[in-house]
């Protein structure tokens, strides 16, 4: 199986500079992964740089907290796609869901996949380790009843930790076959990336894109 093409390689941290975010595209490139997953201050450049390459362009909408509103949330996916992102990877409203405003959540997902308007694919951030397996299942169901194209596990920025197989298994099972599962966070090797793919993701989110592709080979 070759893990290269369901890799989104991904920078985003807040003190990338634009030397670091150019390496990642060279990398991407040399590399030949699915993406670039940068913030939407890099995508203009992200596109240029990867003008006449099949590397897509990916970024993140209301990252890292999806505290944002829905309005927010929407003009930052109209720019971005703009700008040239290709997908965007919005974050959910984790308090709404956490307090069952399950109505709430899916009309926030509805706002960034009306903007894409089905110029970029919308993959919804859900951080699953902040959530019990019931909540898991309700973000998911809101993020396909909402018209998403992926769900995908984590930030990688909370604190309570990125993707498991458990995650990525129940995820899978709740959207089926059609919806695209992204394991983010926290991924570090070729064995993590397999298990995770094996348990049902379709992408791989990781900034050790160039570790787990070379113990491949």
């Amino acid at each position: 199986m070759k893990l290269n093409k369901m890799i989104d390689h991904t920078i985003l941290k807040a003190d990338a500079t634009e030397l670091e975010v150019l390496q990642v595209i060279e990398e991407a490139k040399q590399y030949d992964f699915f993406s670039v997953c940068i913030n939407p201050t890099w995508v203009k450049l992200a596109s240029e740089k990867l003008a006449g390459s099949d590397v897509k362009v990916c970024t993140v909408i209301g990252f890292p907290l999806g505290a944002n509103t829905s309005e927010v949330k929407a003009y930052e996916t109209k720019d971005a796609i703009h700008n040239g992102a290709n997908e965007v990877d919005m974050v959910l409203n984790i308090g709404a869901l956490k307090a069952d405003q399950d109505k709430e959540v899916q009309k926030d997902i509805e706002a960034v996949v009306a903007a894409a308007d089905g110029k970029a694919l919308v993959k919804v951030i859900i951080e699953s380790a902040m959530l019990t397996d019931e909540q898991i299942v309700r973000a998911c169901k809101s993020a396909v009843a909402a018209g998403a194209n992926f769900v995908k596990t984590s930030t990688g920025f909370a604190k309570e930790g990125g993707a498991s197989v458990h995650a990525i298994s129940l995820m899978r099972q709740t959207v089926g076959p059609n919806i695209g599962v992204k394991a983010s966070g926290g991924v570090h090797s070729y064995e993590e990336a397999l298990a995770l793919v094996e348990a049902g993701a379709s992408r791989i989110g990781a900034s050790a894109s160039i570790a787990i592709s070379s113990q491949e080979k």
